[in-house]
């Protein structure tokens, strides 16, 4: 389940903080803080909780504990949690200043576009375990996930399908990712909190899982392969990825004009 994020925090300040100028702090602040050391603070004490304590841990006060200030001093630059937490979002997001025609017209075919949004989403949130934990239903777009919602639809609309279309299907794929690594971080995390890997987890069980299977009320479970389990996250992500690809493909292969409406 994400935490929750977004009803308590200041829609406009938050906005003021992601696209205004950072580069002067305003007078009277402490020499060598400034508000993107304070994002960058907050994400390295975020991703050191995400797979102990989870990013509900994160506060205010572990933040200034990590830059060694007082917490109060932090409230000059961020109004709160919440607007910080929106920072962080649009911190961990890093695309590269591209030609949007070069990026519109690279050879590759959307299947490729796709797959490669979706593995740096994912690189994404293995490498910042909170992230798919945040709340996002209502994203507030800063300069980085701007831009790379910005890229990604320049390299998709060649491809014939209409905008709508094209934003019903990047937001299947990000929510598939979501998913799928919070499934994996929350295993991570299970053993990170017991000290039981996921291995030692299924033997405990076996004796009595045999036990069942044996027992004949469970036909088709007993009858499995011996490798039906053996797959990791990544491989179960990949697969599904590919099947989620194919759902796509009558809209994007579709001749230009013939595609499906949704």
């Amino acid at each position: 389940m994400a935490t929750e994020h977004g009803d308590d925090r200041d829609l406009g300040r938050s906005l003021k903080l992601l696209w205004g100028d950072r580069t002067r702090p305003p007078r009277g602040r402490p020499p060598g803080l400034s508000l993107d050391r304070i994002v960058t603070a907050a994400v390295e004490v975020a991703d050191e909780l995400a797979l102990t304590d989870g990013i509900e841990a994160m506060s205010m006060r572990c933040i200034a504990t990590h830059l060694g200030v007082g917490t109060m001093t932090l409230y000059r630059y961020v109004p709160g949690k919440s607007e910080l937490l929106d920072l962080m979002l649009d911190r961990v997001i890093e695309f590269p200043e591209e030609d949007p025609e070069q990026c519109a017209d690279d050879g590759r075919g959307w299947r490729e576009i796709m797959a490669a949004d979706a593995r740096g989403h994912w690189r994404l949130c293995m490498d910042h375990p909170w992230y798919p934990f945040v709340d996002q239903s209502r994203p507030l777009l800063g300069p980085n996930s701007l831009r790379g919602l910005d890229q990604l639809l320049g390299q998709l609309r060649p491809f014939g399908a209409d905008d709508r279309t094209l934003m019903m299907m990047i937001g299947v794929q990000y929510d598939y990712v979501h998913g799928v690594a919070r499934s994996h971080i929350n295993e991570l995390r299970a053993e990170a909190r017991t000290g039981v890997s996921s291995e030692e987890f299924w033997q405990e069980q076996t004796p009595t899982l045999e036990s069942a299977l044996n027992s004949g009320a469970f036909p088709n479970m007993a009858s499995l392969d011996e490798k039906t389990f053996d797959f990791s996250y990544e491989q179960l992500f990949e697969f599904g990825l590919a099947r989620i690809h194919d759902g796509f493909a009558p809209v994007l292969d579709a001749p230009s004009g013939d595609a499906p409406s949704g």
